[in-house]
């Protein structure tokens, strides 16, 4: 696109609105309007002038302040839709375990919930569409503030003292009057004591303050966009780890997303308020609700493997650190924190049974299942022995004749069982609940009787690392500086120039706040006496009203 030269023999950037030297509208519609548009000071923005290539046409739509925030909307929605059905990571199914997870969804929410796991709600923030409406929002923000910022700083590099008088007329605030010789001087020696840059050129004055405000927001971008980066950093295997890890009492396992770290919990502590000595103001709640929470800590040991060649091996590793922790009180390690989250008493541990003749009541011996790692056959001697044909640890109904498991939580343990006997070598299949037995082939001479339960408590721990904090942190500074730069100042100017016949020019601009250039300019008027000036925004809108009422 040619450069378009005007008047005053300058050569502007094509798409230029005014000229960045005298000020004069380039274009036949902006000779005609009443008022310039000062947003960028005429200049050409990238968006507005080129629009051929793939490439101009991938810019302009980045560029649209409507995509950025059609983007920032559609990113709330999927937020808000992501809350209405729990994450996968408080779902009670196995990790990795897609297929249960599938399963999950469909059977507790119905199609509603094989929906939303179709669309990948059930894991938001960490699906490919969601990392890509996050990333195509960084593109918006660099590619409109890129857009934006070059044709200001260049409209502000560029200030001229002296303009055309259109571009003097043009502008809202407008004064052309009578003044005294000495009214430029005057004129420049006030606005200096209301702390304005000035500056004069020949018979002009110009005088500015504020400038740094116009940048507020694209501070405010470049804040956003470190912010983003960090949110997409999190991405990245390494830089952030908030992983759930049920541990169980006497139990040692891995911590997720630490290599070579395991944590052994050696006993969770659950004290309550007994509403006596130092604690009875306490009672009337401990009267009104029950029992009422003191603290709950886990008492845990840290090891570390000392044999890197074996990842997940526990034969070669050593005790790094004892801890308590409690909530608010993690334990810290590497860059890494293990909070204490939540908790579950008296979860079922082993249950133990005896193998008895149903009529004689006679005990062949007693065995003992255990729910996490049960085995596949106890002998009790005397050629009587048990074989665990199928396990349920959550027992939740039959389909099709099979038994069903809701989550691999042992919360209602079902077993299938086949007994075996000097009486019965053939064997017997039983189905045996905690209340209940069931006897698929007909009344069987044996069964299994419920004897006793071990239960333990399990530490429900968050493990966290968060590489990306300090990313955030600056992300979310820059923009708050970025807010009060906008938000709390102002770009005022004042132009003043004297005519050859004694007449002084005057014009003002402010990118809001025209109450405190108003105020500002009638100190300088009374000081330097200097013509009445005139809004002609609100005589336009008075015309305009006047056009309607007239009309009417």
């Amino acid at each position: 696109m040619e450069k378009v030269q005007c008047k005053c023999g300058h050569i502007n950037p094509a798409g230029t609105l005014l000229c960045e030297s005298c000020g004069r509208s380039l274009t036949e519609e902006g000779q005609k309007e009443k008022l310039v548009d000062m947003r960028y000071e005429g200049t050409a923005r990238r968006s507005q002038t080129y629009n051929k290539s793939i490439i101009d046409k991938t810019w302009n739509f980045f560029s649209s302040v409507k995509i950025g925030v059609s983007l920032i909307v559609i990113l709330l929605v999927a937020a808000a839709l992501g809350t209405i059905l729990p994450q996968e990571q408080y779902v009670p199914v196995a990790e990795n375990d897609e297929a249960g997870l599938k399963e999950y969804y469909g059977e507790v929410y119905g199609i509603f919930g094989d929906v939303y796991y179709f669309l990948g709600l059930h894991d938001l923030y960490d699906s490919y569409w969601f990392i890509i409406l996050v990333g195509m929002l960084a593109i918006s923000l660099i590619i409109a503030s890129i857009d934006r910022v070059v044709p200001l700083y260049r409209s502000l590099k560029n200030q001229r003292v002296l303009r055309h008088p259109s571009f003097m007329s043009k502008q809202r605030i407008y004064a052309n009057g009578a003044a005294a010789d000495d009214s430029l001087e005057k004129a420049g020696e006030k606005l200096k004591q209301l702390k304005y840059n000035v500056s004069f050129d020949k018979n002009g004055l110009l005088a500015e303050k504020g400038r740094f405000s116009r940048w507020g927001p694209y501070v405010n971008h470049l804040g956003l966009i470190i912010f983003l980066g960090g949110v997409m950093l999190r991405m990245v295997p390494g830089f952030y780890v908030d992983e759930m890890l049920w541990l169980r009492e006497g139990e040692t396992r891995s911590i997720p997303e630490a290599p070579g770290f395991y944590l052994e919990n050696k006993e969770f502590i659950l004290e309550t308020y007994t509403g006596e000595g130092e604690e009875e103001v306490f009672g009337q709640a401990i009267d009104r609700v029950g029992n009422v929470v003191k603290t709950y800590r886990s008492d845990v040991v840290l090891y570390k493997n000392t044999d890197d060649s074996v990842p997940g091996a526990t034969d070669n590793i050593e005790v790094e650190k004892e801890y308590s922790i409690l909530v608010n009180e993690p334990l810290k390690f590497d860059g890494y924190a293990v909070y204490q989250m939540d908790f579950r008493l008296d979860e079922l541990k082993a249950m133990s049974f005896a193998l008895t003749n149903k009529e004689t009541e006679e005990s062949f011996g007693e065995l003992t299942i255990d729910l996490t790692n049960p085995e596949e056959v106890y002998d009790l001697g005397n050629g009587a022995r048990v074989e665990l044909m199928g396990y349920y640890p959550d027992f939740s109904g039959f389909v099709d004749g099979e038994p069903q498991t809701a989550t691999p939580i042992p919360n209602n343990p079902g077993f299938l069982v086949e007994l075996f006997t000097p009486d019965t070598p053939e064997g017997e299949i039983s189905f045996v609940l905690i209340q209940n037995t069931i006897e698929p082939f007909g009344d069987n001479t044996h069964k299994l009787s419920f004897q006793n339960v071990e239960t333990r408590d399990v530490s429900g721990l968050t493990v966290r690392k968060d590489r990306t904090l300090p990313l955030l942190g600056i992300g979310g500074l820059i923009f708050m500086i970025g807010v009060c730069q906008g938000m709390y100042f102002n770009h005022r100017r004042l132009w003043i120039q004297q005519q050859a016949d004694g007449t002084v020019i005057l014009a003002g601009h402010t990118n809001k706040n025209w109450f405190g250039l108003k105020k500002d300019l009638d100190q300088v008027t009374e000081h330097a006496s200097l013509p009445a000036y005139m809004d002609q925004q609100e005589e336009l809108e008075n015309q305009e009203k006047k056009d309607g009422d007239n009309k009417s």
